[in-house]
């Protein structure tokens, strides 16, 4: 078989189907190390790297990260959502990793598993037969190259590979947002054991991550809607750093912190596929959708839906007639599990979530879950998935409870101005 795509999704799917006998080739349209966004990983990571065999090695090229911080009217400024408060705990911590070594890392497996693993080859052309699948493309030294298989794997990313050729893309109406990072030096951490947290900020126009890396480098990155990148003025670097100093708490931490490379902008976010499999062929991570990285889930996401991914080709190759029954099942899970990050992705910057994320309340163990959710664990049904959803109806309360103040004070703003403009009094004026 074939897997078109060199990062974690692919990687992950070619390693594991190669263990389970079959002939891989993988096929990576650049060359390992090369940069890539998406550096914070979550706990429920740990799990599938362990089974890879890699967990020990990306420690020793990780950050340790136990939680995640956001601003809160705390003596500190923010609140720590510490992992190991998990409803599950039994993974405590994550870790943050630079992607060109992480990758590289995940790409050298795959050939010590027995992957024939090819950099450099760029796939243009795509065949989806009947009994088999054909790629075509053109190495980086202009070689072109062919390849068929019994089945293909789209680990694509954002370029993905199935879904532009069968017009399967479609950006999302919801939720649009654009880019711009940069890795510094001299960004002030937290203290202690949080020291390696990733640490969300909110403004008007989106919000901002800061992801400690090894070495003093800080990952930092603001998301922001198309409108506000319409303003830019000047370079990336300028707009970057005009949007960080909006932010005053933000800027307290980066004063005296400056750029050191991969500077980079990128479009639209998020998008998803109309399919995600089809006769002989499969999608996993990014190829088939992406959400808003708020909470760090890209690379767990592809991981996962790779690893699954995985079992849906080695069952359809051993029984053929299972094929589509296990292709929709492994749809009905990633969108479980992509539909409850979407959903407090797409309410992240409301005040009603800001005020839940700022004061959260542990009853019937909700902020557990919440952190659970924040850990990665949105596939099983460990008692998650309903807490979430007495979550989401706090939140509909809270936010109704704030259009009726909104409302309350547009009306008595109103009264305001007549009385003003007419020379009369308000009732609460009155004497």
């Amino acid at each position: 078989m074939v897997v078109v795509g060199g990062g974690p999704a692919g990687c992950t799917v070619a390693t594991l189907l190669a263990r389970q006998g079959w002939s891989v080739t993988l096929l990576e349209k650049d060359r390992h190390p090369r940069f890539h966004i998406g550096e914070s990983l979550l706990p429920m990571n740990l799990p599938i790297l362990e089974r890879l065999g890699v967990l020990e090695a990306v420690e020793r090229i990780g950050v340790r990260k136990v939680g995640a911080d956001f601003p809160a009217p705390t003596p500190e400024g923010y609140n720590v959502f510490r992992f190991g408060r998990a409803l599950d705990p039994t993974w405590p911590h994550a870790f943050q990793v630079r992607r060109d070594e992480f990758d590289t890392l995940l790409f050298d497996n795959t050939r010590a598993s027995g992957v024939s693993a090819w950099q450099g080859h760029r796939v243009t052309g795509l065949e989806l037969g009947a009994d088999a699948v054909q790629v075509s493309g053109r190495s980086d030294d202009g070689t072109p190259f062919g390849c068929g298989a019994r089945y293909l794997v789209d680990a694509t990313g954002r370029d993905t590979l199935v879904g532009n050729r069968l017009e399967l893309k479609r950006r999302s109406r919801r939720h649009q947002s654009a880019a711009l990072f940069a890795h510094f030096k001299g960004v002030e951490r937290r203290p202690g054991e949080d020291a390696g947290n990733i640490s969300i900020y909110r403004f008007e126009q989106g919000w901002v991550w800061l992801i400690p890396l090894r070495e003093g480098i800080t990952s930092v990155g603001a998301v922001c809607w198309p409108d506000y990148l319409k303003r830019r003025r000047g370079d990336n670097r300028e707009f970057l750093m005009q949007t960080l100093q909006s932010i005053p708490e933000l800027w307290r931490r980066m004063e005296h912190a400056g750029i050191t490379g991969n500077l980079h902008a990128t479009g639209n976010y998020t998008y998803a596929c109309t399919r995600t499999a089809g006769h002989r062929w499969i999608m996993a991570g990014d190829s088939y959708a992406f959400v808003d990285p708020i909470f760090s889930s890209g690379v767990y996401l592809a991981m996962h839906t790779a690893e699954q991914a995985a079992g849906v080709v080695d069952g359809a190759l051993r029984e053929p007639a299972s094929e589509r029954a296990r292709q929709r099942a492994y749809r009905r899970q990633v969108d479980r599990g992509l539909a409850t990050l979407s959903w407090f992705i797409y309410r992240f910057t409301t005040p009603a979530m800001s005020n839940l994320f700022a004061n959260p309340r542990n009853d019937l163990q909700l902020k557990q879950a919440m952190i659970s959710m924040l850990a990665g664990d949105v596939f099983r049904d460990n008692g998650v998935h309903w807490r979430l959803r007495v979550f989401k109806a706090i939140y509909l309360a809270t936010a109704l409870g704030d259009l009726k103040a909104q409302f309350r004070s547009f009306v008595w703003r109103r009264r305001q101005a007549r009385a003003l403009f007419s020379g009369g009094t308000t009732g609460q004026d009155a004497t």
